[in-house]
């Protein structure tokens, strides 16, 4: 069964943001020229999940726009990391030692008093089984995070951990895709 890894648009916020959790807006523009490819792309009969979150809702409305066969499910357990009172500041304005922390127990911190990668990792965990038991081909809007989340289980031995050295897992470009056999 195959899962389409749909990243949002490029987002609305200055460069060097941390915007995990952060409900910002995704280009316009972008938004419909992904939504353009995806259309064409996806496959009669795939189930659409969509992030909460509003750039990646901007995206999963403009291809129902063009593809009103696919309907489409929010689901929370695609949303980004939450990045707690790091969010909306800019990365190089969090604390060395907050960041060294986050670092040095990268599974298991939680960065801003947010999510643990370690709970984000079981969220999209949850999601993956609820997609194999589906049945059929699904689409996810979601972000880059997840998408790392997606890799790291299907590619890394169950009960490992990452560190902050192994998180380099590619994630597909704003308005991009990749498909797993899951």
């Amino acid at each position: 069964m195959k899962l389409w890894l749909v990243r949002h648009a490029t987002p609305l916020v200055p460069p060097g943001t941390c915007y995990g959790h952060l409900d910002v807006a995704a280009d316009a523009s972008a938004t419909a020229t992904a939504a353009q490819a995806l259309a064409t792309a996806l496959p009669a009969g795939v189930r659409l999940r969509a992030s909460p979150l509003r750039r990646c809702e901007q995206l999963a409305l403009s291809l129902q726009g063009l593809r009103p066969d696919l309907a489409c499910t929010t689901d929370a357990r695609l949303a980004e990391l939450d990045f707690g009172a790091w969010e909306g500041l800019r990365w190089d304005a969090i604390a060395p030692a907050a960041y060294d922390a986050w670092t040095a127990d990268f599974a298991h911190y939680r960065p801003g008093g947010g999510e643990s990668l370690a709970a984000l990792l079981q969220r999209v965990q949850d999601a993956l089984a609820a997609a194999r038991s589906g049945g059929a081909e699904e689409a996810w809007i979601t972000h880059a995070g997840v998408a790392r989340c997606v890799h790291w289980l299907l590619q890394t031995p169950a009960g490992t951990w990452p560190s902050a050295s192994d998180w380099s897992m590619p994630a597909p470009s704003f308005g991009a895709w990749q498909a797993w056999e899951i």
